[in-house]
């Protein structure tokens, strides 16, 4: 089993606190440390629980409702903090590496961030993805999912010394992030598999979701839908 991502992770992480004053970096790992220590993650929807509907915007302003793509077969669905964050970086573009082998096994694949439409533009153009990229405005579907949180005031300065605005980057005061996570939906509607971590340099390995689309192949008999069907005029809609 490969684990490209994980070691990419573990690199820029590695890099990434080389570079940040004593003071910075113990401040992160404390602020880290605490969000995981705080248990806020054990409230998130898990493998088992059914998977609340939604419809957000692509980027080109579609509706794209997860009920019609479950008709169609299992969704890969995962949430990231924006395109400003390295790791959510590269944790796109390690789903788009491997969007060819999601297909393949009769799924689809979305990622929603808190980002306004305008930002999860340039996020689809400067990473090359080909995935629908939906904005989730106000998180409201992170609650629904019970993902989202507020970010602790030390993180907060952290990312103004870095030069990243929360409330500028995601359109909302409130200082409000999804947590990581990744979700295996699978044709009914049910979460087949999941994987949420408070730890925001952690993300879930395709390669595991990879392995469970397979099992679910297995059990369904799901055949490979060419990329062109998931957006059928016929399923999703153009925003008004």
């Amino acid at each position: 089993m490969t684990r490209e991502l994980a070691q990419q992770l573990t690199e820029h992480r590695q890099d990434a606190r080389q570079g940040l004053p004593a003071r910075s970096l113990a401040i992160l790992r404390a602020e880290v440390a605490g969000l995981a220590a705080s248990g806020i993650t054990d409230h998130a929807l898990r493998t088992g629980s059914v998977a609340p509907g939604f419809t957000l915007p692509d980027t080109s302003g579609r509706q794209i409702a997860l009920g019609d793509l479950v008709d169609a077969g299992p969704v890969v669905l995962t949430f990231f903090h924006g395109e400003w964050s390295p790791y959510c970086a590269l944790e796109l573009r390690a789903w788009e590496s491997r969007l060819s082998d999601v297909i393949a096994l009769g799924a689809s694949l979305l990622a929603i961030s808190p980002q306004p439409l305008a930002a999860s533009r340039e996020t689809v153009e400067k990473l090359g993805l080909t995935f629908p990229v939906l904005s989730d405005a106000g998180n409201a579907v992170a609650r629904a999912y019970r993902l989202a949180f507020t970010v602790p005031e030390g993180l907060r300065d952290l990312y103004a010394e870095q030069g990243i605005d929360l409330s500028a980057l995601t359109g909302d005061p409130s200082y409000t992030l999804p947590f990581p996570a990744t979700y295996v939906i699978d044709s009914d509607g049910t979460i087949a598999w999941s994987y949420v971590n408070a730890d925001h340099t952690l993300r879930a390995e395709p390669e595991d979701a990879l392995e469970v689309l397979a099992r679910l192949a297995r059990k369904h008999g799901h055949k490979e839908r060419s990329r062109r069907s998931l957006f059928h005029h016929s399923r999703v809609e153009q925003a008004s």
